[in-house]
């Protein structure tokens, strides 16, 4: 276990607490990183269904899990065994017959058939099959969307829990210094990556890395204009720039980052326009403290983008912890205009300002932790734009 089995009782207490906020007697999560959250689980089983069951009066939580992967369950939670229920592998890829068939008939053996039932709606990993089964086989339930509960109960973070994100931050610098280091004109973008993805797995010394949740994003030349692209074949080009997104991981704990490098001679257009984005930037974070609301860190950050006439309409921030593919979001507070989300100390967020211009862009970004004081920057990165002469 990561933590403490009181940790993991106060976790549970507050997801119950807002359970009975929202009228919710018994909560399905399905989402891994609440399930992680939740009991400890952890195992890459979330490609097929899975779910912690949290019953508003019960002493803790049960682990649903496929059969095969029971073992895993009784490794790496705090439950006891009969806490721990597993449902056949004749429900693997038998079309009709699905997990949450066995799902439905272990909430009638338990008399949870007539309760109101709280569902990931939004989740990745709830599907509608998923869903159109505990509406067809309760259909005295009275089915309700938690409005991701567990993931707002997660937003603040404990003490424990900044360790591990701390430990993930100075795995990210290795792995950005590495970038720095092996993105070289001439270089195959997939070459550069494998040794940017070594850094990350090994860690360091003290805190080895783990998988993260989304792969290195590295994207060149015109594709800085655009988001989210991954690597190619492609050799990187004299004269070009290059966006890394990236993240180390412990413990399934995240601490993103994005900078941005320039093969060649110094452009001055990118390198104002990243002090730009800079400043931006660093205004956000100068409004970070708590009592501020996200709302309050938006528009400080977009007042910099105004004086320059810089249109942004994206996000510029999401809350971040526990990670699992296909998001290291935590799908709760958004660095906005509009959101007015109470900072509160040990929240955690990945603020980002990525500037795009039709066929160039730079960005970069910071993983920041609100204090009593202000805030913190889990890494210690120049945000300058790095130009390899």
């Amino acid at each position: 276990m990561n933590f403490s089995i009181e940790e993991y009782k106060s976790r549970l207490k507050k997801v119950q607490s807002s359970m009975q906020d929202k009228g919710i007697e018994i909560l399905i999560s399905q989402d891994p990183s609440n399930m992680n959250y939740l009991t400890g689980y952890d195992a890459w089983s979330f490609y097929y269904a899975q779910c912690v069951i949290v019953h508003a009066n019960a002493e803790e939580p049960i682990c649903f899990v496929r059969d095969q992967d029971a073992g895993g369950a009784y490794i790496k939670t705090y439950l006891k065994d009969e806490s721990i229920i597993k449902y056949h592998e004749k429900y693997i890829h038998t079309w009709p017959l699905h997990p949450y068939d066995a799902l439905v008939d272990l909430f009638k053996e338990k008399k949870w058939d007539k309760l109101s039932i709280g569902v990931e709606m939004d989740s990745h990993y709830f599907t509608a099959y998923c869903y159109e089964k505990i509406k067809k086989g309760l259909p005295n339930a009275k089915l309700l969307d938690s409005e991701r509960l567990v993931n707002w109960v997660r937003l603040v973070k404990s003490d424990a829990e900044i360790e591990y994100m701390k430990a993930a931050a100075k795995i990210t610098q290795l792995g950005m210094k590495k970038a720095f280091e092996v993105i070289n004109p001439g270089v195959r973008q997939c070459d550069a990556v494998s040794e940017i993805w070594s850094s990350l797995v090994k860690g360091t010394s003290e805190f080895g890395g783990d998988y993260a949740s989304i792969v290195p994003m590295l994207p060149t030349g015109k594709g800085t204009s655009a988001s989210h692209l991954t690597w190619t074949e492609d050799k990187f080009v004299e004269g070009e720039a290059t966006i890394i997104e990236l993240s180390g991981v412990n413990k399934k704990y995240h601490c993103p980052m994005a900078r941005t490098v320039l093969l060649g001679d110094p452009d001055q257009k990118k390198i104002d326009t990243m002090k730009k984005t800079n400043e931006a930037l660093q205004a956000g974070i100068d409004q970070v403290k708590a009592g501020n609301t996200a709302d309050d860190v938006a528009q400080a950050f977009w007042k910099i983008l105004d004086k320059y006439k810089i249109e942004k309409t994206s996000r510029t921030g999401y809350s971040i912890g526990i990670g699992y593919p296909p998001d290291w979001g935590e799908h709760t507070l958004n660095i906005s205009k509009g959101d007015m989300t109470l900072l509160q100390p040990n929240v955690t967020f990945h603020m980002i300002a990525v500037m795009q211009f039709g066929n160039w862009g730079v960005e970069a970004s910071e993983a920041i932790r609100v204090t009593d004081k202000g805030s913190e920057l889990f890494c210690n990165f120049s945000r300058e734009l790095h130009v390899k002469s």
